[in-house]
C-alpha cells in the first residue's frame, strides 16, 4: 500500500512552514511539486547575502515564527524569526563550535523542542572526517547551555559508520520519552533513517537497525535517504525526507507509518518537491 492523496490542504499548509521549510526551499525559487505543494513567490526567504543556509527548524509561538538554522560560512547555529513566514529578521548567531573541541570544525542541523518552559536543542558537531550529535537547553532559545563537551549520540553501529546528523525530535507522550530520528552512514552525505529513544534528552538507546533505507524501485531515491522530519497526526507519523538518485541529485518525498518504525507507506506522487528537470 502506498500512501494516497488524503491528507487536507490545512495539514500541507502547517506543514509548510514547520518542515517544508526544513530541507532546502529557503535557497529556492521554483522547481517541479506534486501532491499539492506550490513554491513560494517569495523564495528564496532566507539567505539573500548570507551565504550557505540550510536546514532551518521552525516553530510557532502565538503570532510569531521562530527559526534556527545552520549557517555554513559562519560554522555555526543562528536564529531569525518572522511574522509571515518570508520576511525575516537579521540572524544572530545562538551555538558555534564550542572551543572545548579543537576538532568540531562547524555545527549545524538543530531540531529545537519546547517542553515544561524549557527549550531543548540537538545539533549535529563535525569534524573533518565525523559527525555526532549533541544536546543544549536553554529558557528562552537565545542563550543555550550545553549539557556536556561530549556528544549524546555517536557512530557505534556498522550501519552508521563515520556520521550520526540531522537530529529530529519528538516527544512521544504514550511512551513518556523522547524519539530521535536521525541520520546516519557516510560523511559527506549519510544512507539510512534511523531512530533512538531517551527519557532524559541525554542517554539515548538507539534501535539495531534503520527503521527508513532507500528504495531500488524508486530510482529518485535509490541511492540514500536522509534528513527526517516527522509529525505525529491523526494516528500516523508522517516523515517528510530526502531522497538520492546519486550523492549529487536530491529530492523530497513523504512517507507514513502508524507506529513510526516499520510498514512506512510512500505518498504515490513522491517526489513531491524537486528540483528543475530532474
Amino acid at each position: 500500500m502506498v500512501l494516497d492523496n488524503t491528507i487536507s490542504r490545512r495539514t500541507f499548509m502547517r506543514w509548510c512552514i514547520a518542515a517544508g521549510l526544513m530541507y532546502h526551499l529557503n535557497a529556492c525559487s521554483k522547481g517541479e511539486s506534486g501532491a499539492g505543494w506550490v513554491f513560494s513567490p517569495y523564495n528564496p526567504v532566507l539567505g539573500k547575502g548570507l551565504g550557505v543556509c540550510f536546514d532551518p527548524c521552525v516553530i510557532k509561538e502565538g503570532s510569531l515564527y521562530r527559526m534556527w538554522f545552520s549557517w555554513r560560512t559562519q560554522h555555526s547555529v543562528a536564529y531569525t524569526e518572522s511574522r509571515n513566514g518570508y520576511e525575516w529578521s537579521e540572524p544572530k548567531i545562538v551555538l558555534s563550535p564550542d572551543p572545548k573541541l579543537p576538532s568540531q570544525t562547524e555545527v549545524n542541523r538543530p531540531t529545537v523542542l519546547v517542553r515544561n518552559g524549557v527549550y531543548h536543542l540537538w545539533y549535529t558537531g563535525q569534524s573533518v572526517e565525523r559527525s555526532e550529535i549533541y544536546y543544549a537547553t536553554s529558557s528562552d532559545g537565545l542563550t543555550w547551555n550545553r549539557a556536556s563537551s561530549d556528544p549524546v549520540l555517536i557512530p557505534a553501529a556498522a550501519y552508521e559508520k563515520q556520521a550520526v546528523m540531522t537530529p529530529n525530535v519528538l516527544w512521544d507522550e504514550e511512551a513518556a520519552c523522547f524519539r530521535m530520528y536521525y541520520s546516519a552512514g557516510e560523511q559527506y552525505e549519510p544512507d539510512c533513517i534511523c531512530l533512538a529513544t531517551s527519557r532524559d534528552g541525554k542517554v539515548w538507546t538507539r534501535r539495531e537497525q534503520p527503521v527508513f533505507l532507500p528504495d531500488e524501485s524508486h530510482p529518485w531515491e535509490k541511492a540514500k535517504v536522509t534528513a527526517p522530519d516527522v509529525h505525529r497526526v491523526d494516528g500516523w507519523y508522517y516523515m517528510f525526507y530526502i531522497g538520492f538518485a546519486d550523492v549529487h541529485h536530491a529530492a523530497i518525498g513523504i512517507a507514513r507509518s502508524r507506529d513510526g518504525i516499520s510498514q512506512w507507506e510512500r505518498h504515490r506522487a513522491n517526489p513531491i518537491l524537486q528540483a528543475p528537470g530532474m
